[in-house]
């Protein structure tokens, strides 16, 4: 590729676009390294870094590597932010090839290319528009986080209240259960004592009663004995009379 190898900027071959950082004859090939620059190419240094690093490929460890310099070079060397900086160029360019060669059969021999390729990042500071969206996106997004965690704490507070208030009315249930048992067996125990009270008070009557009876059995076996007696008496008296009446007749 001819002239500047920039996507913007640079209008003259020499001219400066930014920071940059190269890693000459990386043992891969240019063919391989192309796709892994495309995907960061035109992002900022922390959202590149990203993808090179859950990207599955071996030459993304190594375009890691130059980034991760070219940054340094523009933090150390031209006092960039690096908030500020993204991806204005990356480029694999072609590097020497090593030739080996290969036995085959009948004496013949096939060429082995082993080639290497130079790898170059540059990263500049990114214009004011693109700062000020960025700086917008990431307010957004913690407005956006802070709302999502305020309204997380909200829930979590009104699932806790509800729990609460679920406990309290279960305790409050339970209570009035453990009241309403408690009356039962006042209640009962009051129930239990009144039929014991009426019972002692029937026995008590019916023993009264047994009395009276035995008091009228025995008043009667007296009368009846005391009128025995009387009969006996009057049958001695008229025996008496009647021998008396006997003894004189036979007197006279």
């Amino acid at each position: 590729m001819t002239g500047p190898k920039t996507n913007e900027g640079a209008t003259a071959v020499g001219e400066r676009t930014g920071t940059k950082a190269v890693a000459r004859h990386i043992r891969s090939s240019a063919f391989k390294a192309r796709p892994v620059l495309d995907l960061i190419r035109g992002l900022d240094v922390r959202r590149a870094d990203e993808v090179l690093m859950l990207t599955e490929r071996g030459i993304a460890r190594d375009i890691r590597k130059v980034l991760r310099s070219a940054v340094a070079n523009a933090v150390n060397n031209d006092g960039q932010d690096v908030d500020e900086l993204f991806v204005v160029a990356c480029f694999a360019d072609e590097g020497s090839t090593l030739k080996r060669f290969r036995p085959r059969a009948r004496g013949r021999a096939t060429r082995i290319r082993k080639r290497t390729c130079h790898i170059t990042v540059i990263v500049a500071r990114m214009s004011d528009e693109r700062l000020e969206i960025l700086r917008a996106k990431a307010e957004g997004a913690s407005a956006s986080a802070s709302a999502a965690r305020r309204a997380r704490v909200e829930a979590s507070r009104q699932r806790a209240e509800a729990a609460k208030a679920a406990i309290d009315a279960a305790d409050d249930d339970e209570a009035i259960t453990d009241e309403a048992i408690t009356d039962e067996a006042i209640a009962d125990d009051v129930a239990a004592d009144e039929i014991a009270a009426d019972a002692t008070e029937a026995d008590a009557v019916e023993a009264d009663a047994a009395d009276d009876r035995d008091a009228a059995d025995e008043s009667d076996a007296a009368d009846e004995s005391d009128a025995a007696a009387d009969e006996v008496d009057a049958a001695g008296t008229d025996d008496g009379t009647e021998a008396d009446e006997t003894d004189e007749t036979e007197k006279n």
